[in-house]
C-alpha cells in the first residue's frame, strides 16, 4: 500500500522493514548469546557425559541476563528512536 502525502511517498512495507530491523537489533544479541552458550554447554555435556538438566539451563539464563543488563540502555535508545519515527509519521496516515 503506497501513501502519498505532500509529495512524500510512505509505504507500509517501509514501516514493516524498519520494525523488523529494530527487532533484530534489540533481540538479536540476546538470542545469539543464548545460542552460543547453549551450544557450548551441550558440547561440554556430550564430551564429559554429564547429563544434568540444571547444567544446561543455569549458564544460559545467566548469560542472557547479563547481556540483557549490558544492552538495556542501547536497546531502549533504539526503541525510543523507532517510536519517535512511527509517531512522527502518524500525521501522514491521518491518525493524529
Amino acid at each position: 500500500m503506497l501513501l502519498s502525502v505532500n509529495g512524500m511517498d510512505l509505504t507500509i512495507t517501509e514501516l514493516a522493514r524498519e520494525m523488523i530491523v529494530t527487532v533484530l537489533l534489540v533481540a538479536g544479541p540476546v538470542l545469539l548469546v543464548g545460542l552460543v552458550v547453549g551450544i557450548g554447554v551441550s558440547l561440554f555435556q556430550a564430551l564429559t557425559s554429564v547429563q544434568e538438566q540444571t547444567l544446561s539451563l543455569v549458564p544460559k539464563m545467566l548469560a542472557v541476563l547479563l547481556v540483557c543488563l549490558l544492552l538495556l540502555a542501547p536497546a531502549l535508545r533504539i526503541l525510543v528512536e523507532y517510536t519517535h519515527s512511527v509517531f512522527s509519521r502518524l500525521v501522514s496516515f491521518g491518525l493524529s
